[in-house]
């Protein structure tokens, strides 16, 4: 009969919380250790007895309660919360219809969009990320564990920000967890720029944490909430709540401006030297990042996503009337359409020419935003939609719950897992490298254990992982 014990562990500042189970079946030790509120990460190793199997689970629930872990039931702490964005959609009033070229139809609303040059990324509330080609073909498909509230990319790294608190790493063969953003509420966007991670909470309060999770900073709401824009630069941290928009130094996260908006804030967009507010006013509300209002951009319903072109010389907009809007940089509109039936732009991205952008019925769409593909649009002339198929026969990467045993180290790079001040770090033990920390997931690290991985990237003053990691055989 299996004998199973379970453990949890709350850290003082009760921002982290998980749990560390043995489960005994004869000779084989199965282990399920993570975050509460999660199925975690499992380990079976077969002992030489039954007995060795019973004493090797003593002697690492031993070890396991001197860090303050404790007895607990499986369960009875939850999952932290989890806040859905409510869209109050209008009923459009827009009679032409966009260029559309090609669209992509997820399963739910969809929030999370990046472009780059060569692919465009999409990530909705179901938990599904999509990789496409600027042509619109589907390239990868992910599944993680909880709704995508965000996609960014930091240097060559796209990263996926979910509703259980993670930063997922999407670079490497499966995605694994880069950032554990703990806060003490939903956690609502998320941003990073050089290894720092800034985050937004239901309160309108912003963290910030640094490459292995550790809390650098926190400012508290004071009574605004829902900080649905965060965004993070070299200066500072920008942020837009119900009260208004501000800045946080980056390094010390004290308060360098705040700037009162008409109407709560629902995205947020930074290019150069502005930073712009879409707001429930029917504004974009554009200031310098010195907290300077410069300009205002005049919508017909709730601004629920904004972009730029490359320095703000044009100035995009999508509304909850399902209508996108394209501004000079002095304010003029120089075009309102509709978004061709795929439902209001939750967040957009200009790129070349396009702006793509993922709306509440959950598409991904591409729209041509060339002067004449606009003008003929705005004549009634629109091009053909190309609607989009995930080939059924694609594989469907999700997170890693376990790692491949190696003997070989010839081809990669050696790591060790140090406990170091009562915390988890790793470091690489190959030579030629600097003593620095490595980015690597929290839910894989066991003190003693040693990681061989394909290869290391300098990310400044830490390394983050490239390729696939393996666990080096004791």
């Amino acid at each position: 009969m299996a004998d199973t014990t379970y453990l949890e562990y709350s850290d003082p500042g009760g921002a982290e919380h998980k749990f560390y189970e043995t489960t005994v079946d004869g000779a084989e030790l199965a282990i399920r250790y993570g975050r509460i509120g999660t199925d975690g990460q499992r380990q079976l190793k077969t002992c030489a007895t039954p007995e060795l199997a019973e004493a090797e689970a003593a002697k690492k629930l031993r070890e396991k309660r001197r860090k303050g872990y404790q007895d607990a039931v499986a369960g009875v702490r939850q999952k932290r919360e989890v806040v859905r964005r409510t869209v109050t959609e209008t009923r459009s009033t827009t009679r032409q219809a966009a260029p559309l070229l090609w669209r992509f139809k997820t399963s739910a609303a969809a929030f999370g969009i990046f472009v780059d040059a060569e692919r465009v990324w999409a990530g909705n509330e179901a938990g599904d990320v999509y990789s496409l080609t600027l042509a619109g073909e589907v390239e990868a498909s992910f599944s993680l564990p909880d709704g995508v509230k965000c996609l960014v990319r930091d240097g060559h790294w796209t990263f996926a920000g979910c509703d259980d608190g993670n930063v997922y790493d999407l670079s490497g063969k499966l995605p694994f967890v880069a950032y554990t953003a703990q806060a003490h509420s939903a956690l609502l966007w998320m941003d990073i720029q050089g290894g720092m991670l800034g985050v937004s909470d239901q309160h309108g309060s912003v963290y910030a944490f640094d490459a292995e999770s550790d809390q650098q900073w926190g400012n508290v709401g004071q009574g605004a909430s829902m900080g649905w824009m965060v965004r993070v630069d070299e200066a500072g941290v920008y942020y837009g709540h119900s009260r208004g928009v501000g800045m946080y130094d980056r390094a010390s996260g004290l308060p360098v401006w705040e700037q009162k908006t008409r109407g709560g804030v629902l995205f947020g967009w930074q290019d150069g030297a502005d930073v712009y507010a879409g707001t429930t006013a029917n504004l974009i509300q554009r200031f310098s990042k010195a907290g300077v209002h410069v300009q205002d951009y005049a919508c017909d319903a709730s601004v629920l996503s904004c972009a730029t072109s490359v320095g703000g010389e044009y100035v995009f907009a999508g509304d909850s009337g399902s209508a996108i809007y394209c501004f000079r940089q002095d304010g003029t509109r120089l075009w309102k359409l509709g978004t061709g039936g795929t439902g209001s732009p939750l967040s957009m991205q200009y790129a070349a020419d396009r702006l793509y952008v993922v709306t509440t019925q959950g598409y991904l769409a591409a729209i041509d935003a060339s002067p004449v593909a606009i003008e003929a649009a705005q004549g009634g002339v629109t091009p053909a939609v190309q609607d989009v198929k995930m080939l059924a026969s694609m594989p469907v990467q999700t997170p890693r719950t376990s790692l491949t045993l190696t003997d070989d180290v010839s081809a990669g790079v050696v790591l060790v897992c140090t406990l170091e001040g009562g915390k988890l770090r790793v470091h690489a033990e190959s030579a030629g490298y600097q003593p620095w920390k490595v980015q690597f997931p929290r839910d894989l690290r066991e003190a003693g254990a040693k990681y061989v991985v394909d290869g290391l990237s300098d990310a400044g003053g830490f390394y983050r992982v490239v390729g696939e990691i393996r666990r080096l055989n004791a």
